[in-house]
């Protein structure tokens, strides 16, 4: 994948990040070096490599060398409980583990930073491996309806097409600086910065900031070109019309429904309608985008890339025609140009996807231009400022609570983060105590996941079938026979 750049540009930066700059020839060096390292460790062609790291050039560098071994690439998110990260590592089952000062894993395979930069510094070459490009490479963390971690498993094939979509329709070139600040254990992002810049010739900026501030100063310091973000971190710039985002010739939005209140008003601040994106896991990420310039529909998140074809489907799998109302699903354009993931890996080996196209989970329509809007979702999920939040994965957790009868948790609408965590309890004896339930909460999720609105019922709504009527959950949320109150939100860095 380097072999363009390093001919071309062996010496322009390829990676800028918070300690340093890397050149092609200086990623080349250091990728190769990690691949020796990985080999050392005993890391064979299939073999897992989780890596719970910060945004940084450490984690680049291993990333690509556990893919010239023909390892498969596991990120876990720093943010995440240590039960919660524990959880993806046992799920994964890796060979090593790359330990970052926030990782509380514990694994027979866990690398403290120390150690990986002494055997960085004295790996030897790894031995000629024939690498199949469609085998498993990658594997990105989801949850279905369930709240239960699923591992989504790509091929290098899979993790590369997004990029070079991306760069021939933008037509991206060496002059392209992309800032990222999202955690690069995300593997989408790993598409989106490092994999995506090098095909253009171009850099990935590595940030190591979410604030607004830190990011405002990232964009001005580094002169970033393009930058995508979530709705709430556009929310918060709007309101900052003063910041230096001149180098900016792309805004993009992602994560989350971006209100059209959010869009006009950063056009407003700072002269760039920001490009709307819908995005998949499964896909690997960006799915939809607006075209460049100021092109867009109202409601709209963009238009389908070449490579897919999205289509709504009633319940009985039929194809709608353009326009109508179904489940949106994902298929390639033309065979040879994109293939679907591979599956997701269960019991140390891949489970492979069905046959026809994938099911997003997603109710919305595809117009004849191929304008995608997404008007609701069959998941449960509750998107919080561009975080997955599912509800049965919190409830689970305030059900521990022995004063706790039922509880369920739903989304409120939020100006700034789109949505909001809130849970309605029903309480078995004393009134609900919100600060142990919090503490209970905080213990075992990661802050975003915790509900920030409580409510307690007398009872909780059901349906014929004795289950929650989730449909009438946000009514309670504040009506006068409910005691809410707001939670302070766990302060984050």
């Amino acid at each position: 994948m380097l072999d363009k750049a390093l001919a071309a540009r062996p010496h322009e930066p390829a990676i800028e990040a918070a300690s340093g700059v890397w050149t092609y020839a200086g990623l080349d060096e250091r990728a190769r070096a990690a691949a020796g390292a990985l080999w050392s460790l005993g890391v064979r062609p299939g073999d897992r490599v989780a890596a719970c790291l910060p945004n940084d050039l450490p984690i680049v560098a291993a990333f690509h060398g556990a893919q010239r071994i023909g390892a498969i690439w596991a990120g876990i998110g720093e943010a995440l409980a240590p039960a919660e990260q524990q959880a993806l590592h046992d799920l994964c089952a890796p060979k090593v583990v790359l330990a970052g000062p926030r990782c509380h894993i514990h694994s027979p395979g866990r690398v403290d930073p120390d150690r990986w930069a002494a055997l960085v510094a004295s790996a030897r070459p790894r031995p000629p491996i024939r690498l199949n490009p469609d085998a498993p490479a990658g594997i990105a963390f989801t949850s279905g309806t369930s709240g239960r971690p699923k591992a989504v498993v790509h091929s290098q094939r899979n993790l590369l097409l997004p990029g070079a979509v991306l760069v021939a329709t933008r037509r991206w070139g060496p002059d392209l600086r992309k800032g990222d600040s999202f955690p690069l254990t995300i593997l989408n992002l790993l598409v989106l910065s490092t994999l995506l810049t090098a095909q253009a010739g171009g850099c990935a900026v590595v940030m190591d900031r979410r604030d607004t501030h830190g990011v405002a100063d990232w964009i001005a310091s580094r002169r970033v070109s393009v930058w995508n973000g979530a709705p709430a971190q556009l929310y918060d710039l709007a309101r900052h019309p003063g910041l230096d985002l001149g180098s900016l010739c792309e805004v993009w939005s992602g994560g989350g429904d971006t209100p059209e209140t959010v869009c006009r008003d950063f056009a407003a601040a700072h002269g760039l309608v920001p490009r709307l994106t819908y995005g998949l896991t499964e896909a690997p990420t960006v799915v939809s985008i607006d075209p460049p310039g100021t092109l867009s529909r109202p409601g709209a998140s963009g238009r389908v890339l070449p490579q897919y074809d999205v289509a709504a489907y009633d319940d009985s799998g039929t194809r709608l025609r353009p326009g109508e109302l179904g489940e949106l699903r994902l298929a390639g354009a033309v065979p040879w140009a994109w293939t679907p993931m591979l599956g997701h890996w269960e019991r140390g080996r891949v489970h492979p996807a069905g046959p026809g196209p994938i099911a997003t989970g997603d109710i919305g329509t595809v117009d004849a231009d191929g304008w995608l809007t997404v008007l609701d979702r069959k998941k449960l999920v509750i998107v919080r400022g561009g975080a997955n939040v599912y509800p049965l994965e919190v409830e689970r957790v305030i059900a521990k609570h022995p004063h706790v009868a039922k509880v369920a948790v739903c989304p409120v609408p939020d100006d700034r983060l789109g949505q909001r965590v809130a849970a309605v309890v029903e309480t078995a004896g004393p009134p609900l105590d919100e600060p142990a339930l919090s503490e209970l909460c905080r213990r075992e999720l990661a802050a975003y996941k915790v509900p920030e609105i409580w409510s307690q019922v007398d009872a909780l709504p059901v349906n014929a079938m004795g289950k929650v009527d989730r449909t009438r959950l946000a009514d309670l949320v504040g009506l006068p026979r409910v005691t809410t109150r707001r939670a302070r939100s766990p302060r984050r860095r």
